[in-house]
């Protein structure tokens, strides 16, 4: 019953349209001199029903990634299913690790945190035997439903996975045998919190969920205030913690706040894991030379730009191009060799989308002569 709950939810992440919620599939011509097929205007096959292929379609169509036409945007290749693997995937690992490091570090050790766990953490230190996964699972059921009334039905579905699966998977870690006793050292479980609770919110946050739970609160009073939710996210954290800081020692405080720093350094890492690219900057009088070079030798993107040197105002060509950061020595090398005075500037970007990166390359035509 899990699975196919995640899988209604993953959908709602994706694209309304595409195959597999709709059920239609766009149409496609046959391949041309050996080639791939490639799509046209979706108007023969944009009724077909899933999971019937147009007759020019082969089985091995079945492994390939789908290419998606839909309200008169430009064809676009998604994979749907893989990508609702990939968002399951990631809200299961993300809520379970969140789970396991408050079980195995927060709460053995009473470090303070913010959110409904922290106010599960106020709860039992008021009334002792209380479970701390049953109060977070009540609080968020009830924040969802506030939720669902104040903003809305598509809030409700990206958000209600993680509400329901956090808790539960809070309840299962502890009661494991021992997961409290992993360390003695209250500075080694902050710090090993910190790092899990970053990463375990990257993942969940990756896909366009969240965990729910006071992020409700947060949007709710950014919906009627119209301030911004950063300021209640501050404020709906400062009052949980506070409240514990009434049951917990100033060394605790301290340590919830490492727990806080280290999370959002991993938090930031984890969102952009495997999305950076380098980005060169190439000015030289052998410009045309380098452009060939990277486009044929080195196969990456390039874009040229016109430019004007600052002191002799003579005109000439900049080289601007995205690539992996394993490219980045064979590149440069690349370029030394051709002009060794090279102007070259190397910059990190922290996320590229479009041809070659998030979408299909576009395959170079035939280089002339």
């Amino acid at each position: 019953m899990l699975i196919p709950f995640l899988r209604a939810v993953a959908a709602s992440f994706c694209d309304r349209d595409a195959p597999g919620v709709n059920g239609t599939l766009p149409s496609f011509e046959p391949a041309r001199l050996g080639g791939p097929a490639r799509p046209h205007a979706a108007t023969d096959y944009v009724n077909t029903p899933w999971p019937r292929l147009p007759p020019n379609m082969s089985a091995g169509y079945h492994l390939m990634p789908i290419m998606i036409a839909y309200k008169g945007d430009p064809v676009q290749l998604i994979d749907h299913r893989m990508r609702s693997l990939v968002t399951i995937a990631c809200l299961l690992a993300g809520n379970a690790l969140l789970a396991f490091l408050v079980a195995a570090f927060i709460i053995p050790h009473g470090i303070i945190m913010g959110g409904t766990t922290g106010i599960g953490i106020v709860l039992e230190g008021v009334f002792p035997g209380l479970d701390v996964a049953t109060t977070v699972l009540a609080f968020n059921v009830v924040l969802l439903g506030v939720g669902l009334l104040v903003l809305g039905k598509k809030f409700f579905l990206t958000t209600v996975a993680s509400s329901l699966l956090y808790p539960l998977f809070l309840g299962v870690m502890e009661r494991i045998p021992g997961i409290d006793t992993m360390t003695d050292d209250p500075l080694l479980a902050a710090i090993f919190a910190g790092c899990l609770m970053g990463i375990a919110l990257g993942l969940v946050m990756r896909v366009g969920s969240s965990t729910g739970g006071m992020d409700v609160v947060s949007l709710v009073l950014h919906h009627y205030l119209h301030l911004p939710v950063s300021v209640f996210v501050y404020c709906t954290d400062l009052v949980v913690m506070g409240g514990q800081a009434l049951f917990c020692k100033p060394e605790q405080i301290l340590l919830g706040l490492l727990v806080l720093v280290l999370e959002t350094m991993l938090l930031d890492r984890t969102m952009l894991l495997g999305k950076s690219q380098v980005q060169l900057f190439v000015v030289s009088r052998r410009s045309e030379e380098i452009r060939d070079a990277l486009l044929w030798q080195s196969e990456v993107g390039v874009t040229m730009l016109h430019l004007e040197t600052g002191l002799l105002r003579a005109q000439g060509k900049g080289v601007l191009c995205v690539i992996p950061n394993r490219k980045l020595y064979d590149v440069t090398e690349l370029v030394c060799a051709i002009d060794p005075d090279a102007f070259i500037t190397i910059s990190q970007i922290n996320e590229v989308r479009g041809n070659g990166f998030t979408s299909e390359r576009v395959s170079l035509p035939p280089r002339e002569g």
